[in-house]
């Protein structure tokens, strides 16, 4: 492995928004540092799997005026749009009330353009991290390309885990070409014809982004997305709302006096004329309160019966895509069913699912239907983060980190450090992005994840003041980051 004569004071082991969003601010709280060094594969920094796709029908699911990589100027993004005539080259992008939902990738532009005011301040290793690893200064990281980064500290912003399709499909349909557990590879949906019967299993955002994009393409033929709750993502209010209601002062302590709380300030919000988005704007601010105030087995509770019902109201969908969606449920090309897997065969090129109704009339009634596409959309396998990611696999094998006592992500301290095998939190080890929100409950969507960044990039610049106080005389200056072998 190569070496360097002295650490780097910090590495950022991913590069999508997270990772990113840290070294932007970190920077900008110590802009004497001469290097950020991040360890990202991607060829672009600050993009990440939401940002990169390049599907133009796949918009941004916030206002713009909401996404800005600064908190303290909310309106970056959305003036940059207008400044860089991004909006010119996009029409349908604005709304007639003045709301713009541009597509994901022109925010990955808009992040690029941020990153490269640095210069080479940040110093971007294209590569995997594949081992972390303590040492008497630090941390050593040992990346694909061979190279080993040695970091004074190191922030963790990995990525979500891939999609795990139910057993059932994978060994049925394995080897099928339109068998397709990724819809955000590249291309892995333009193969399907314009006539191919459809089935999306989820019924989530993913599946809302399929659906745009088959119909970008021009797909015509019947489409069934299934879910066992059979719950859509909800659209945006008409007009802006603003946050109501107070879930924070004395939380509840537990999910059934959440949700009554919750259903009560709805309540009072409609006989108002509010919208119910106030309320659950609310609640979202207040996510980390709510979440901290929770018992264990409260908020395992919560996940396993309310989740699926926060989720579709939390995360709504562009007003384009859901007008596409309304399009197509009223024409009858795209059906919605609240039903489980029971059976899955493979015949030639069909693909024959089995359902078992979960709802309705027709409840525990079944139907075999015919497919020649499946499409998975059931979202990040965060519960397998440990088992699916090898660096983090490697870490815990060393001690150096464990899941969460949910196993939403990584197990850490309000400070965003890791918790590791000895239960003490790690001063020079941090996670950034939403594998944290097995502590901190509400870490998902962007505005809170970019919170989240600024809080550990802040983190981060204490512990470097800390270091430097303890040793006055060490040279600040990083080494050069060693050429790829």
């Amino acid at each position: 492995m190569s070496a360097q004569s002295a650490p780097t004071p910090v590495a950022i082991i991913g590069g999508g928004f997270s990772g990113a969003t840290v070294a932007f601010h970190l920077l900008r709280l110590r802009p004497d540092l001469e290097r950020v060094v991040i360890i990202e594969p991607r060829a672009n920094l600050g993009r990440g799997l939401a940002y990169g796709a390049e599907d133009p029908s796949w918009r941004i699911n916030v206002p713009a005026a909401r996404m800005s990589i600064s908190p303290e100027e909310p309106n970056d993004f959305n003036d940059w749009l207008t400044a860089s005539g991004r909006l010119d080259e996009d029409p349908t992008a604005r709304l007639p009330d003045g709301r713009n939902f541009p597509a994901r990738a022109v925010f990955g532009q808009y992040m690029g353009e941020q990153l490269r005011a640095f210069g080479d301040k940040i110093a971007h290793v294209v590569a995997t991290a594949e081992q972390v690893e303590e040492t008497p200064q630090g941390y050593a990281i040992a990346c694909s390309d061979g190279r080993t980064i040695f970091a004074k500290i190191v922030v963790l912003a990995v990525c979500h885990p891939p999609p795990s399709p139910p057993a059932m499909l994978a060994d049925a349909f394995a080897g099928h070409s339109h068998f397709i557990e990724n819809p955000w590879a590249p291309g892995a949906l333009e193969g399907i014809g314009a006539e191919a019967r459809v089935l999306i299993v989820g019924s989530g955002l993913t599946m809302a982004d399929i659906v745009a994009s088959l119909d970008r393409f021009g797909h015509r033929g019947p489409i069934t997305a299934v879910s066992r709750r059979g719950l859509r993502s909800r659209g945006h209010p008409p007009a802006a709302v603003e946050p109501y209601g107070d879930f924070a002062a004395r939380p509840a302590r537990t999910v059934r006096e959440l949700v009554r709380r919750v259903r009560k300030a709805v309540a009072e919000g409609a006989a108002q004329g509010k919208s119910w988005h106030g309320a659950l704007d609310q609640v979202r601010l207040q996510g980390t309160a709510i979440w901290r105030a929770l018992p264990l087995p409260e908020r395992a509770r919560l996940l396993r019966l309310i989740r699926p019902f926060w989720d579709v109201h939390r995360f709504r969908i562009a007003p384009q895509i859901e007008a596409t969606l309304d399009r197509k449920i009223a024409d009858g090309s795209l059906t919605l069913k609240t039903a489980s897997l029971r059976r899955a065969e493979r015949r030639g090129e069909t693909m024959q699912v089995m359902l078992r109704s979960r709802g309705g009339k027709s409840k525990g009634e079944t139907e075999t239907l015919a497919f020649d596409a499946v499409i998975l959309a059931t979202g990040p396998a965060h519960g397998g983060v440990f088992t699916d990611n090898l660096l983090l696999q490697a870490m815990q094998a060393a001690g150096l980190a464990r899941p969460d006592p949910l196993r939403l992500g990584i197990d850490v301290d309000l400070n965003g450090r890791v918790i590791g095998a000895g239960d003490q939190p790690a001063s020079d080890l941090f996670v950034a992005g939403p594998l944290a929100r097995g502590t901190f409950g509400e870490l998902m969507g962007l505005p809170d994840v970019t919170n989240y960044a600024v809080r550990i990039a802040t983190h981060v610049a204490e512990r470097l003041a800390e270091q430097q106080a303890c040793q006055p005389d060490r040279r600040k200056t990083p080494a050069a980051i060693p050429a790829s072998p």
